[in-house]
């Protein structure tokens, strides 16, 4: 089967209200027109792939098994709107974490590319062809980082993001879009036909 490719989102900002350091399902709030952009890019035929800094691990304020709940609740709500995360990806490590387990500079925080680079790997995914959506620099970082195009939001921290200060060429800025589901419609993202291996 010939790699696919697929669009990645950070999780808080685009996906859901960022309310800092989210770690229980009870705090879960869709991003208005979230929902339908990913059951949009769901039906168009792309795997849809969460990619989300999860520091209150390694900070001690939630479990990683707590992260692994807000997903699971997440995943609920999108099926209620006939979206769909193919897979979840989260990095709980912090250079000068509280917690010593996770005390770590890792290759999978972004703007470092680690967990767009094992999701390729796992699940099959051309990344050249790949967008990484994310409403901060260290989102978009990680996206070219792996040799993907990008697109910055203006929702969650994108909101006060000033994209003129921003290296288009180095981030692979394609786009500035309001949000996810404006981003999905300025990129034509739900035109591309399924592609058959």
């Amino acid at each position: 089967m010939n790699p696919r490719p697929a669009i990645f989102l950070d999780r808080d900002g685009v996906v859901v209200e960022d309310t800092h350091y989210l770690g229980s399902p009870e705090q879960v709030q869709l991003v208005p027109g979230s929902a339908d952009a990913i059951a949009s890019l769901n039906q168009a035929g792309w795997p849809v792939v969460v990619v989300t800094n999860q520091s209150g691990v390694a900070r001690g304020l939630f479990t990683a098994g707590a992260v692994d709940a807000v997903h699971a609740h997440l995943s609920e709500l999108l099926a209620g709107y006939g979206a769909r995360i193919e897979a979840f990806y989260f990095c709980p490590h912090y250079p000068t974490a509280d917690v010593e387990a996770y005390r770590s500079d890792c290759a999978c925080r972004k703007p470092k590319p680690g967990m767009l680079l094992r999701a390729a790997a796992d699940l099959g995914l051309d990344l050249g062809r790949s967008w990484m959506v994310g409403d901060r620099a260290s989102d978009l970082e990680a996206g070219a980082a792996a040799g993907t195009r990008t697109i910055l939001v203006r929702t969650g921290y994108g909101a006060a993001a000033d994209a003129t200060t921003l290296d288009r060429t180095r981030l692979n800025l394609e786009v500035v879009a309001s949000d996810l589901a404006d981003a999905v419609a300025k990129c034509g993202l739900t035109l591309r036909t399924r592609q058959v291996a």
